[in-house]
């Protein structure tokens, strides 16, 4: 794991290369990526446990019964 110090170096850097205008853009980028991703992964959840209803149902998507049945 990386250190007090370590961090506080990388920071320094990226403070220099990119000025100091730039971190905050960069930090709501980041924000804005991790909601549409928390977004996403909760949908492919949902998704998957729906799936996961209707096959012990014995149903298939739109709640139509099994060809076989």
């Amino acid at each position: 794991m990386m250190g007090t110090n370590e961090l506080l170096v990388i920071a320094l850097v990226v403070l220099v290369l990119f000025g100091a205008s730039a971190i905050p853009k960069f930090a709501r980028s980041l924000g804005e990526a991790k909601k549409e991703f928390d977004k996403g992964a909760k949908e492919g959840f949902e998704e998957k446990d729906k799936k996961e209803a209707d096959k012990k149902d014995g149903t298939l998507e739109g709640g139509d019964k099994h060809a076989n049945s």
